[in-house]
């Protein structure tokens, strides 16, 4: 019989797990704050609207006060808590009948054969000294202030770049980049392979960091 291997135990998490299960308010209300937002942003990608995704993540906390007790800590609370938010997003696109499936989604933006960096920023392959190397490399960053870098109109360019991405390049890049999670967590919440989740990262993070280019570029 396999054996299947225990994953580390979080002191804090089995707290929070123990003021759950004896119905804590607090500690509900804990989890709400920290996971809404993103779970949400999840729901968006099974569902047509969000109406409907806000009707799935209230699904979902339901699930967690309904199914607390039988959580036996196999993976994480958090991806335990978003596995039952694919399952009801799934459940209501089933329902609903006017959303693309999310494994068509990620099927569709990983088909598509689009370079992480636009062609037109490299020499042609049949240039006499340098084929195929940067005609515009990318921007150098170190000697740009800090505060500039760190300023609101510069993460209102990186936000408005996020939001215009495909729908799982923008979660993926979202919950790695902005909420911090880490590829295993990204992997098992999404129901995506490791290469899968790398090559949607990277290219949105080359999207990102194109946008990024263009507006310093600009204002320089």
């Amino acid at each position: 019989m396999e054996v299947v291997p225990q994953r580390p135990v979080d002191a804090e998490e089995q707290r929070l797990i123990a003021r759950l299960r004896a119905h804590d308010e607090d500690a509900f209300m804990e989890l709400v704050e920290r996971y809404s937002a993103s779970l949400l942003r999840v729901a968006l990608l099974f569902v047509a609207t969000r109406a409907v995704a806000e009707e799935v993540v209230q699904e979902t906390w339901l699930g967690v006060l309904a199914g607390i007790d039988r959580f036996e800590g196999r993976s994480s609370l958090k991806t335990w808590i978003f596995r039952i938010l694919t399952n009801r997003a799934k459940t209501r696109a089933v329902r609903e009948a006017r959303s693309i499936p999310f494994s068509s989604l990620a099927q569709a933006e990983l088909g598509d054969d689009e370079p992480s960096v636009e062609p037109d920023r490299f020499l042609p392959s049949d240039h006499p000294r340098w084929p195929g190397h940067w005609a515009s490399a990318p921007q150098s960053w170190g000697e740009l202030p800090e505060q500039r870098l760190l300023g609101a109109e510069t993460r209102r360019v990186i936000s408005d770049a996020i939001d215009m991405l495909p729908p799982v390049q923008r979660t993926v890049i979202s919950l790695r980049d902005v909420e911090g999670w880490s590829s295993e967590e990204v992997r098992e919440a999404l129901d995506l392979s490791e290469g899968n989740q790398r090559v949607l990262l990277h290219r949105a993070r080359s999207k990102v960091r194109a946008a990024l280019d263009e507006y310093l570029a600009d204002a320089a």
